[in-house]
């Protein structure tokens, strides 16, 4: 990029986020807070919140956000790049629409976001365009002045998001005996998604059968798995697999899940799995537990050996991945020619979603978007 480092015409960057809770009693609001409008009992909501008493009430997300906001921080001084950061959530504190009106209130007009989600879909790209839409229109019937705010790309195979994941499976595959290292399958992990939703994820043309979202998670495994033999020499089996399901039973959800995975490939003979969590950013509660708590423990019963790969969180490669995305979007914006950085085949991803672009489940306002109603 150029030695510049200059990110006009953006004047501030924030970090949007899901959120978590940070105490016991802060869970049941905070699940009140992400099933709005589905009509899910209290009694319920106290049965889902109990992985998150199992670690005392508090998703790890909320530190995750901080020290990722630090990383940010941090690089974009190192490097000259004269660019505020800011930090607002989904689900819970700090909330996006206070974070918003911080921002104006602080003269901010061009803000760029990055969204702790790598990926094309409803829920990991649209869903936070219309939650940006919704706090603008709350900023709005305020009276204040709204900023125009864009996304920044998906970066599922930038440099800086790859390469962390795959030192990460080389630490894991490392810590295994050596009797079962090099027989080691790797097991890409993702949340699931409704079968629908992911055929329609991306742009219009990559709809299909898993649409963009699981195109891109394989693009992702296949550059890690390919990574790993040639630094290896080793030629390690692998498949994407899925977790953190939620929905009705009725409901067709992306599979296999995550722990009929693991049983499988024991009782196939596999001598070892490696689990490679790439659809997440950070190690937060469905990381915690869904592969750290119940995987793990299936595995143990199944007397299979297993590890877990770190996440990407905030590696300093994924702060400068982020400052390369600010200066890319800055000098397309600004007119001046940029070559993306991008791994794998997919090429990088477009800038502005397109209309129909991972439709929503019911016609609802999205910002940052080629049907975005803010300019």
């Amino acid at each position: 990029m150029s030695d510049a480092l200059d990110p006009t015409p953006y004047d501030a960057l924030l970090l949007l986020s899901f959120g978590g809770p940070e105490g016991p009693d802060d869970v049941v609001p905070f699940l009140e807070n992400v099933t709005r409008g589905r009509g899910i009992p209290k009694e319920r909501l106290k049965e889902v919140g109990q992985h998150y008493f199992l670690f005392g009430g508090v998703s790890p997300i909320n530190d995750q956000n901080r020290a990722l906001l630090d990383a940010l921080r941090k690089d974009f001084a190192e490097h000259g790049l004269d660019l505020p950061v800011y930090w607002g959530n989904r689900n819970w504190a700090p909330y996006l629409t206070d974070t918003l009106r911080e921002m104006v209130t602080d003269g901010h007009r061009r803000i760029l976001v990055l969204a702790t989600s790598a990926y094309a879909s409803y829920s990991g790209c649209r869903q936070y365009r219309e939650n940006l839409a919704d706090s603008l229109a709350a900023l709005e019937a305020e009276g204040l002045e709204l900023p125009r705010i864009d996304k920044l790309r998906h970066y599922f195979n930038h440099p800086g998001f790859v390469r962390p994941m795959i030192d990460g499976v080389l630490k894991s595959l490392s810590e295994l005996p050596e009797g079962v290292r090099d027989g080691a399958h790797l097991a890409f992990t993702t949340h699931s998604i409704p079968t629908a939703a992911a055929d329609t994820s991306g742009r219009t043309e990559d709809h299909g059968d898993g649409g963009a979202y699981v195109a891109e998670h394989l693009d992702v495994a296949r550059l890690i798995a390919d990574a790993v033999r040639e630094e290896t020499g080793v030629e390690h089996p692998w498949q994407l697999v899925y977790q953190s399901r939620s929905g009705a039973p009725h409901i067709p959800w992306l599979e296999p899940d995550i722990c009929d995975h693991l049983e499988e490939r024991h009782g196939a003979g596999a001598p070892a799995v490696v689990m490679v969590p790439i659809g997440f950013v950070s190690d937060h509660m469905e990381v915690l537990y869904d592969l750290d708590t119940e995987a793990k423990a299936k595995a143990a019963e199944l007397g299979l050996p297993v590890r877990r790969s770190a996440t990407v969180g905030a590696d300093p490669r994924f702060a400068a991945a982020v400052r390369d995305l600010v200066l890319e979007r800055a000098a397309k914006e600004s007119g001046v020619p940029v070559t993306p950085c991008a791994l794998g085949t997919l090429g990088a991803s477009h800038d502005l979603c397109p209309v129909g672009c991972c439709p929503a489940r019911a016609p609802k306002p999205a910002a940052a978007g080629a049907d975005s109603p803010y300019a």
